[in-house]
């Protein structure tokens, strides 16, 4: 029953971006019309062959290129405008490839890190998936590239700003429908600012979506906007492409210089057999996480069940209470167990197994050994 709730789950999924125009279903069947689409803009190939931008593989290797620095530099400028910050002119860029979480994760986070001209340093993170505690993740992300500069006998006063921005692509904060949020230190009653050292930006692109289908952006006269809604425009998690957005950016990329190097840029990144394989090999491993976390919530839903009528029974003998509670224990951990040997066959580290079942470390290796 979880597998075929699962599968529901990972083809039926609605899509969360709604447009003024439905996006097309890019079925095989289709392929042959949008093959006829390629305008101004795009020359050699249709708007489905192009990465997904929101998935950080794709992102960094458009905005993380040496090549690219100048379409880098003004994208980063339309987000970090608002908060009053002398613009970027410069940019060099840091390799932060291996900074996975785990171990045996060396490619689980593909940050952009740059450093600006005013000796600023910049970390773009994207969230494909909702990883939780999000937040929290990126508060700690920012402490290491805030504190890793420190070496024995330099100063604090040495220590660089760090901006921390975070593309998601899911919603995260329920108090606002802005999809672009600012954060800095304050203090409480008087609202002064205590540093200028930390900053995080929060971008949420379901919002900039719902904005774009509610006639509330003007990418026209919205820098910042022509370029979220670049990146919301394919969509390959939900196989689905925004054509009236693609319209309304070619025209603007007419007499937008930057734009237009970008969707170039992008376009040729596509093309380039080496760099789509690997691509595609991200995305799969992104949506394999996501479909493993949706099956261990199928199943821990399941176990809950099981657990409550299997404590009922139980509580015919010893009492209600203590029954519920032991069957909701027992089955529970069958379910957690089950789960990890179903990762473990898939072949997901063991760091994953532990963050996903909540099982010890000790019990995830003993269900290892066993397979």
């Amino acid at each position: 029953m979880l597998l075929s709730q699962l599968q529901n789950y990972t083809s039926n999924t609605t899509s969360f971006f709604i447009t003024r125009e439905e996006p097309t279903d890019y079925s095989d069947q289709n392929m042959e019309q949008d093959n006829n689409r390629r305008t101004k803009l795009l020359k050699r190939i249709p708007l489905e062959r192009l990465m997904d931008l929101k998935v950080d593989y794709a992102f960094k290797q458009l905005f993380g290129n040496e090549k690219n620095k100048e379409i880098t530099v003004v994208f980063l400028n339309a987000i970090l405008q608002r908060t009053g910050r002398d613009r970027i002119k410069d940019i060099s860029f840091q390799n932060v490839e291996s900074g996975g979480e785990y171990a045996d994760d060396k490619q689980s986070r593909l940050d952009l890190l740059v450093v600006t001209n005013a000796d600023e340093w910049i970390n773009v993170e994207i969230q494909f998936t909702n990883q939780y505690d999000m937040v929290k993740r990126s508060i700690y992300y920012w402490s290491g590239v805030y504190r890793q500069p420190l070496q024995k006998s330099m100063s604090y006063k040495e220590l660089r700003p760090v901006i921390a921005i975070n593309i998601l692509n899911f919603n995260l904060f329920q108090e606002t429908k802005k999809f672009h949020t600012t954060y800095h230190l304050y203090e409480d009653e008087e609202n002064f600012r205590l540093t200028n050292v930390m900053e995080f930006h929060f971008i949420e692109m379901e919002k900039l979506i719902k904005d774009w289908k509610e006639d509330r952006l003007d990418p026209w006269n919205n820098v910042l906007a022509r370029w979220l809604l670049m990146l919301g425009m394919v969509d390959h998690r939900n196989r689905k492409i925004y054509h009236d957005i693609y319209k309304e950016l070619e025209e603007i990329s007419m007499k937008d210089k930057s734009l237009k190097d970008a969707f170039q840029n992008w376009e040729e990144l596509s093309m380039t057999q080496e760099q789509y394989l690997a691509y595609e090999s991200r995305l799969k491993r992104v949506m394999d996480e996501e479909a493993a976390k949706r099956e261990a919530e199928l199943r821990a839903q399941e176990a809950e069940k099981e657990g409550k009528e299997k404590g009922m029974k139980e509580g015919m003998k010893e009492g209600m209470k203590q029954g519920m509670k032991q069957g909701m224990k027992e089955g529970e951990k069958e379910a957690k167990e089950e789960i990890a040997r179903k990762l473990l066959t898939n072949g997901m580290n063991v760091e994953f197994v532990i963050e996903v079942t909540g099982l010890t470390k000790e019990r995830v290796l003993e269900i290892q050994s066993e397979l």
